[in-house]
């Protein structure tokens, strides 16, 4: 019985969804999928809503994108990309992180990743004679460029009619770069999918948001809410998802349930942030009525779901300049706007040597919560646990390098009092991501940068990473499950991950939500750091790899040395 409703709303929402949002175009839609066929007039739907949607208009186009014709200024921007790579350094010791370190703030260079193994940075052809010159020779000889037509990758990630193959990014297969013509068929073809065939605008994410909300409202599961507004005044939208504990009809306000946050778009350029944010609520919304796992997460937990915490920077990747970063915020030098969101939280602010120069990439401002986006999530989420919520976990989504990433990012030295737990359900995030797809992430402590083997206090960082808002959020909120997510790719694509990888990375996080939801639940949502046997039975729960299983047998080991001790 519970089941028509909400099968009708679904097929209600995707009828309309046909009209407000056109269907895939040739150059973003899957190699084996059939193109849809074209109409020539606007839907009433869409003049109802008003919704600006002329790029996704299925007319004939006399150039391979429509979008960048009609936004001269990406076009001005497309003339610096021309002059750009991107290039990947091997990064083996602390003593040529040191180094790099130390070039990248003289030079003011953007980077784009850094791991264990490698750091990724952004320049000018023309920079990067001199950019060696002042390198040890073992970096010199460590390098290759990752992107080297920077331009042509930016314009792919555009709405574009082109054949998708013919403006993907050519890289050799090796160095264990995610192959560029492995183009994988996403699992689920179906008209709701509409909406993730192509990055969208903000404003269309913004209806979209809306048009969930009017769908499923009825039946108290989404709430469109707002977290506040950005230095520029756009509203940052978010959704509430969850079953009501009120009974229906008695006009009874349901109860504060502890709730899992999810984020995306810190960083405006990981467009695969936000649409992967909007894919997994989706998801958990369609699922409702026909996956027992996911009523009884919902029953249980509120999901709130920020796709896009930076409107103002993401509008202006769409507007102006594709590989913006940081907030559009007026800073101390007028020609340097903007704050890296991810370095403006109070917690260990001032902890490592932080970025004092606007113009750097990673610049979090000179004060704690300067940045207006991260002063507004902050109070949003603390009038939210004086009214009664508990914040159980969060999941903080970027691109790129597929890694899960835990507490605590501002130093190697801390250590959270709940971190094999942290370890373990990372793993399994992991393992339920890689079981999706076959996609391979890896887990450390989001304070790793380069030499991950070295956690001594005063290491050298490519980037500082004080005021973590995966470190504010579990230590100041006590949310005991607090993690970054970086999805896809490793490198051939980088934050320019083609729109062919939507659904996939969507499925991966999916899948990984459902672990979260089903972990918390087992634990009640709530951390025991005295029951030694709780990560044992835990552990049963999935089948594990070989070295999964040793990672496992360690913690288990070091948890019963530590019970044994206390007794």
């Amino acid at each position: 019985m519970g089941s028509h409703p909400l099968l009708r709303q679904s097929c209600i929402f995707v009828f309309l969804l046909i009209f407000a949002v056109s269907p895939p175009s040739v150059a973003t839609s899957l190699p084996r999928v059939a193109s849809s066929q074209p109409h020539s007039s606007r839907s009433y739907f869409r003049r109802f809503l008003d919704v600006p949607l002329s790029w996704t208009s299925r007319r004939p186009r006399k150039r391979v994108n429509e979008w960048l014709d009609t936004h001269p200024k990406l076009l001005e921007s497309f003339q610096i990309y021309d002059e750009q790579v991107v290039i990947r350094f091997n990064v083996s010791t602390n003593a040529h992180e040191a180094a790099l370190r130390k070039a990248i703030d003289q030079m003011l260079l953007d980077v784009w990743d850094f791991t264990d193994n490698y750091t990724d940075i952004r320049i000018e052809t023309r920079r990067i004679r001199p950019l060696m010159g002042i390198l040890p020779h073992t970096l010199q000889d460590n390098h290759f460029i990752l992107i080297p037509d920077l331009s042509r990758a930016v314009a792919a990630t555009y709405p574009s009619r082109a054949p998708a193959r013919e403006i993907i990014q050519p890289h050799s297969n090796h160095r264990g770069i995610t192959p560029t013509n492995d183009i994988p068929l996403a699992k689920k073809q179906g008209v709701d999918d509409i909406f993730f065939n192509d990055y969208q605008p903000l404003s269309v994410i913004h209806t979209w948001m809306k048009l969930l909300d009017s769908m499923f409202r009825g039946r108290g599961l989404v709430r469109m809410i707002s977290i506040g507004q950005s230095a520029e005044g756009r509203d940052i939208p978010a959704l509430r998802v969850g079953i009501p504990t009120g009974s229906a009809g008695t006009g009874r306000q349901a109860e504060r349930k502890n709730t899992i946050l999810i984020t995306g778009g810190i960083h405006a350029r990981e467009w695969i942030s936000t649409t992967t944010v909007n894919y997994v609520a989706w998801s958990f919304i369609r699922s409702i009525d026909e996956d027992p796992m996911i009523a009884k997460i919902l029953r249980n937990f509120d999901i709130v779901f920020v796709p896009v915490l930076n409107p103002d920077g993401y509008e202006y990747t769409w507007e102006v300049d594709r590989l913006w970063r940081k907030s559009r915020q007026r800073t101390k030098m007028a020609y340097c706007p903007g704050f890296d969101l991810d370095h403006a939280f109070s917690y260990q602010w001032d902890a490592t040597q932080h970025q004092t120069e606007p113009c750097s990439e990673s610049y979090g401002g000179d004060q704690p919560f300067q940045a207006v986006e991260a002063a507004e999530l902050a109070e949003w989420a603390k009038n939210e646990t004086e009214h009664g919520v508990k914040f159980v976990g969060y999941l903080d989504l970027h691109s790129y390098s597929q890694q899960v990433l835990y507490p605590y990012a501002y130093s190697c030295a801390a250590r959270p009092p709940n971190m094999e737990n942290l370890q373990e359900v990372a793993m399994n995030l992991a393992k339920h991501m890689r079981l999706s797809n076959g996609e391979m992430y890896t887990t450390t402590s989001a304070c790793e940068g380069a030499v991950a083997s070295e956690v001594s206090a005063d290491k050298i960082r490519i980037e500082g990473a004080g005021g973590s808002v995966i470190d504010y959020i579990f230590h100041e909120l006590g949310a005991h499950y607090s993690y970054q997510i970086k999805l896809r790719d490793t490198g051939s694509y980088g934050f320019l991950l083609p729109s062919e990888y939507i659904i996939p990375t969507g499925e991966e996080l999916y899948q990984a939500m459902k672990y979260f939801g089903d972990y918390l639940l087992g634990n009640n949502g709530h951390e025991s750091f005295s029951n030694p046997t709780f990560l044992e039975d835990q552990s049963e729960q999935i089948d594990m790899t070989a070295d999964e299983e040793a990672d496992v047998t360690e913690l288990l080991r070091r948890r019963r040395k530590r019970g044994t001790l206390r007794t």
